[in-house]
């Protein structure tokens, strides 16, 4: 009895120990990839280089609270990885989530520095804005567009953060908030809850073209989780498992 009573306390203080070294691989890092993201140079992989998505997530959480300062509150998010392509090149099933902050949202017409990230990238994309809190208890696609009141053109700048040796995966890209760095803003167009825009955002394309007209790619909306709408959704659940309500104003970049 008293040989079984120091088997099981000494499996406690493993699993503790395992535990406590789990919480602290994550701890500081986020600040230090922040740093070089505030400062647009290339990071090496945080510690550990393939952290959990869970993990990910925490470091996401410290590397925003020290960009917080210098980037504003926040005004919404984005879902990274939403097109099933992608998916495979970054190791995962499902999207990453990052977030939107104000100073991040720029106006159509806005000049911008070409190195304006330590990787920076272009991208065409898609908000939607919430216009209702309601959209927490939507349970479809169409009573959540219910609860969207406009539809904006988005160019989004992201920057990859890391220095180009470092293989990016799912995780990664979640611990630097999903590569969020700045975005040009359209005009909002308004939307209406009815099957003609549930059929306008799936088959919409978005169009990007060099200053000589040529088209240099497109896509259609029904690359993202087959419907716009069932990114929101995603999105909705995915803040609403971390105790994350939205509300009306919001914005809901849809990814790529």
């Amino acid at each position: 009895m008293k040989r079984t009573r120091l088997l099981y306390a000494a499996l406690l203080s493993l699993l503790l120990a395992f535990g406590l070294c789990h919480h602290a691989l994550a701890a500081g890092e986020g600040t230090k990839l922040a740093d070089f993201y505030l400062t647009k140079l290339p990071a090496p992989a945080p510690n550990p280089s393939s952290p959990t998505l869970e993990q990910a997530m925490k470091i996401q959480a410290e590397f925003n609270k020290a960009i917080t300062p210098v980037f504003g509150k926040t005004v919404g998010y984005k879902a990274g990885l939403t097109n099933p392509s992608v998916q495979k090149v970054f190791g995962v099933t499902a999207p990453v989530r990052g977030t939107l902050m104000e100073k991040m949202i720029l106006k159509s017409g806005t000049t911008i520095e070409a190195n304006f990230g330590a990787q920076p990238l272009y991208e065409g994309d898609l908000i939607l804005r919430v216009g209702s809190d309601a959209i927490n208890g939507a349970a479809t696609p169409v009573e959540a567009l219910r609860s969207i009141d406009a539809a904006i053109p988005f160019i989004e700048l992201p920057d990859l953060v890391y220095a180009k040796d470092v293989k990016i995966n799912g995780p990664l890209l979640a611990a630097v908030n999903v590569a969020a760095r700045y975005g040009i803003v359209g005009e909002p167009i308004p939307v209406q809850a009815t099957a003609e825009w549930m059929e306008r955002l799936k088959t919409f394309k978005c169009q990007i073209y060099d200053e000589k007209g040529t088209m240099l790619i497109e896509g259609p909306g029904s690359n993202l989780m087959e419907h716009p709408m069932n990114v929101v959704l995603w999105l909705r659940d995915s803040l609403k498992a971390d105790g994350i309500a939205l509300k009306k104003g919001d914005l809901l970049s849809l990814g790529t």
